[in-house]
Formats: structure tokens, sequence, C-alpha cells
């Protein structure tokens, strides 16, 4: 995949004023943040920049492969998502803690059968529920979750691409892949799946 002319000037902004934040960098070339977006992810997920919230943008300085061409990044998520750890909302804090670091998950989802997706519990989320919640044995995960609406989804047909660069915007670790009724979930995504999938991708190319 060869870089557009504003994802090259993007690296060579990057370069010199790294740490820089994407407004400024919008600022430089006149354009708006929602514009280079798509700039944005494409440079993170290749490895050419690192993304810290609240810091900016670092050069990292990985060439870009032959191997990422177009048809890489319009792989589905459908084709590389797994399943997800569910659990009703009655659940409570203490064994949603339980589920998580048996699963070895980053986060479980909280549904039921008649609405679907109510709600999502991160690590963090967890971790501060045990710290501030007197009784874990006693709360359930409906007290501490986010809600829908406030949740980010993403369609088993939405590319690779476009997942990744949800995930960086919203600055969250997995999204929830829902079915054509935008409730039903079927599956998950997460920056580290995206990442073993370019990895592997590159690990064949070099072989």
């Amino acid at each position: 995949m060869e870089l557009s002319n504003r994802q090259q000037e993007i690296i060579k902004i990057v370069k010199a004023n790294q740490p820089i934040s994407g407004t400024k960098i919008a600022e430089q070339l006149h354009l708006s943040r929602a514009t280079l977006r798509n700039d944005f992810a494409i440079l993170t997920m290749t490895g050419i920049l690192d993304a810290r919230p609240k810091v900016g943008y670092f050069y990292v300085g990985q060439e870009v492969m032959p191997l990422l061409t177009d048809e890489l990044y319009q792989e589905t998520v459908g084709q590389l998502m797994v399943p997800p750890l569910l659990i009703p909302q009655t659940t409570m804090i203490d064994e949603a803690v339980t589920q998580l670091f048996m699963h070895d998950v980053g986060s479980l989802y909280v549904t039921d059968e008649q609405s679907g997706l109510l709600g999502v519990l991160s690590r963090k989320d967890l971790l501060r529920a045990t710290i501030n919640t007197t009784n874990t044995q006693a709360t359930p995960v409906a007290m501490i979750m986010t809600r829908m609406p406030n949740i980010t989804t993403t369609t088993e047909d939405t590319t690779v691409l476009h997942a990744g660069q949800r995930l960086i915007a919203h600055q969250v670790d997995s999204l929830p892949v829902v079915a054509i009724d935008g409730i039903t979930v079927i599956g998950k995504i997460t920056k580290s799946i995206i990442m073993r999938y370019f990895i592997e991708a590159g690990l064949h190319y070099q072989s």
C-alpha cells in the first residue's frame, strides 16, 4: 500500500513536532480533524504512528510492507470476530470479576433475551467498582455498566479499517459485534485481534 501525499505530510509533521495532537496536525494542514480520521487510523494501525490519549501522536517508523494493500484493509469484522462473554444484568459484581479473569477477557457484555445488548463492563469498570462499592457480593452489574445507547458497536460486514478507526476514536479495547437488528450480540472485535491480524499477515509476507 502506497501512502497518499497527505499521509506523508502527516508523518513529516509528527516527526518534526512529536508528540503532537490530531487537532494541531489538522491545523497545520488547514483541514478538519474529521477529514484526517481515516489517515490517522491507517497510520496507527500499520504501526507508522503511535497514538496516546491526551498526549498525541508519535512517529514509530515501521515501514509499510507491499502486502498491506487495500484488500488487507477490506477484510471484514465477521472474518476476525470471536465469541463474546455475555452475562445477565442481575450478575453481582463479584461474580463478574470472577468471570472476567477466569475467561481472561477484557470486557463483558450485559444482555437479556428480550432487549439484547444492555451494557458493557470493562476491566477498569470492575476495578473501580471493587474499590468504590461497599458490598460487591450484593451489587448487580446493572449499577455500574455503561448502558445503551452510550455504547459503540459494529457489524460483521464492517471493514477492519473502520473497526480499528472506531476503537481508536472512542478509546476502547473492544467493540460488540451486533446482528442486523442492532441489539443481538454475535461476537466481538478487539485491538489485540486486529493487531494480530496485521502481524500474522506480515509474517506470512516475510516467509
